[in-house]
């Protein structure tokens, strides 16, 4: 049984490796966190607009969606035939895989982590109401393609009495085919490091699965998968974690603690998440925190770091000047999820793009980010946003694409390796969070540029809201799932990327995924 399905995963990862197939394995459609797919065929700004494009059905799930689905062409599923299939994974610690051309079917398999007497976490046990009434999977999984896994990060706990409780995170290697778990999984996250700061003990920190939170996307990378943690609401004690397993046997490979002489430095990216360049190079940006690397220490808080895959040597970063004040202000430069820019010509060839939680936007060049400098001349540019940024860009066809907190859908020209603004929509604004945008193109043409509306943080339970703008022209919307009573979806969550592809549009929400397309 276990030699089948290998052999099914290999031919699966021959046959979507061609451009014909187009796939979605990891948060953000690619390692760059480009968040657009080039391959979209079906849609265009011709057809997108409420007589023709609406909301198709949905999928009942077991919990709140946070995570981001994936998406593969033509699985084989054991007795069940060829499907395209969407992953979704819950908070209340499920994972289905969902026969994308037909919502509301029931799914070709669905796997729950609760058994043993485990439990989801409760809000109540993190202190924390961002993610309720149950926290269990927050980080969008990812997809190996030469192995058909999917990796997946739960977290769970298992009730003693009323005073004892177990709190446990796991990493799952799941067959894409149908659920089985693969490589001896799942691997118990266990982990220490050398360090004097918060919660340490002679000498060393233990990573504490209860004050970790995962929420940063995972990344498949060279053969490792890549795991972040931050906090839940900034709860102490914590730390920035970095780890990386191999992606054949999970076994730890490294570990990092961003401040193991300080404090906090949590990896957030409002869900999104690190990212990696063609070299394999991974870029995470921490949160608010101890930071002393500029004079000889260890903690990096507030920094975007750039990450050799297997071992997790700190190789280059970037830290603002004024990072001690926008560390006490709670300004972090993690609010956010790194984009990478494809190469491109000129002095500065490898751009990265870092928007931050005080509204600012760095333009850092990979190749030398700049390290700490007692001023402003560390990066390429700097930009003021409309509002903070929480989530990540999206990039296509030299533009870049964002709606911060409370603003509105802003597109920047690339041009020499800088951006300036060329326009912005004139509606809707989007609240508190914001949003993150993708983009579906055929190539260089017929692109649009799709978000959610979610909820706020501690507002009334609202439907989220689909928005679609045509890429060349993003003053008002081409569609809105609030144009027509038909296509109102279900309670929204927070942070949701839009997944496009072949000719439809999937999100999660409070209690369904969603699917919305081309109305027959």
């Amino acid at each position: 049984m276990t030699t089948r399905i290998a052999s099914r995963a290999a031919c699966l990862a021959i046959l979507l490796s061609t451009p014909l197939f187009p796939q979605i394995a990891t948060s953000q459609y690619d390692n760059l966190r480009t968040a657009a797919n080039l391959n979209e065929t079906t849609l265009t700004p011709t057809n997108v607009n409420a007589r023709q494009f609406g909301r198709l059905g949905s999928w009942k799930v077991d919990g709140p969606v946070y995570a981001q689905p994936l998406y593969l062409p033509n699985v084989d599923i054991p007795a069940n035939g060829r499907h395209n299939v969407l992953y979704v994974a819950t908070e209340h610690d499920s994972v289905y895989a969902l026969d994308a051309d037909h919502p509301g079917n029931e799914p070709l398999w669905h796997v729950s982590f609760l058994d043993g007497g485990r439990e989801p976490l409760r809000q109540t046990d993190v202190f924390c109401p961002f993610l309720r009434p149950e926290v269990g999977i927050t980080s969008t999984p990812v997809i190996d393609m030469r192995t058909g896994t999917l990796f997946v990060l739960a977290r769970t706990r298992i009730r003693h009495s009323f005073s004892a409780t177990d709190y446990l995170q796991h990493l799952h290697a799941l067959a894409i085919t149908t659920g089985v778990e693969k490589f001896g999984g799942p691997k118990l996250i266990q982990a220490s490091a050398a360090g004097k700061g918060a919660a340490s003990s002679g000498g060393r920190i233990e990573f504490d699965p209860l004050h970790e939170n995962p929420r940063a996307s995972l990344l498949l990378v060279k053969g490792n998968v890549i795991l972040t943690w931050g906090s839940s609401c900034d709860v102490d004690p914590y730390h920035g974690w970095v780890m990386s397993y191999d992606a054949q046997t999970l076994a730890q490979k490294a570990v990092l603690n961003v401040t193991p002489d300080g404090t906090e430095g949590g990896i957030w990216a409002s869900d999104v998440g690190p990212a990696a360049d063609a070299a394999g190079h991974v870029y995470v940006p921490t949160g608010n925190g101890t930071f002393d690397a500029g004079s000889g220490g260890r903690d990096y808080g507030d920094s975007v770091l750039k990450l050799d895959p297997s071992t997790l040597r700190i190789l280059d970063y970037f830290t603002p000047y004024d990072q001690d004040s926008l560390s006490r202000e709670d300004a972090d430069i993690g609010s956010s999820g790194p984009t990478l820019l494809p190469d491109m010509r000129g002095p500065h060839p490898h751009v990265l793009l870092q928007p931050t939680k005080d509204g600012t936007l760095y333009v850092i060049d990979r190749d030398a980010m700049g390290k700490f400098r007692r001023d402003d001349n560390a990066v390429l540019q700097q930009i003021r946003l409309g509002g903070g940024a929480y989530g990540a860009m999206a990039y296509w066809n030299g533009h870049v694409y964002f709606a911060a907190s409370d603003d509105y859908l802003r597109d920047f020209v690339l041009s020499g390796g800088l951006l300036k603004e060329a326009s912005r929509s004139l509606s809707p604004r989007f609240d508190n969070p914001g949003a993150t945008p993708a983009v579906s193109a055929n190539g260089a043409r017929n692109a649009i540029v799709w978000l959610i509306s979610t909820r706020t943080w501690n507002g009334d339970e609202r439907p989220a809201v689909l928005y679609a703008y045509d890429a060349t022209n993003i003053q008002q919307p081409i569609y809105s799932s609030a144009q027509h009573p038909r296509d109102r979806a279900a309670w929204a969550t927070r942070f949701v990327v839009p997944v496009v592809v072949n000719g439809r549009v999937y999100f999660g929400t409070r209690e369904t995924v969603e699917a919305y397309g081309l109305l027959k």
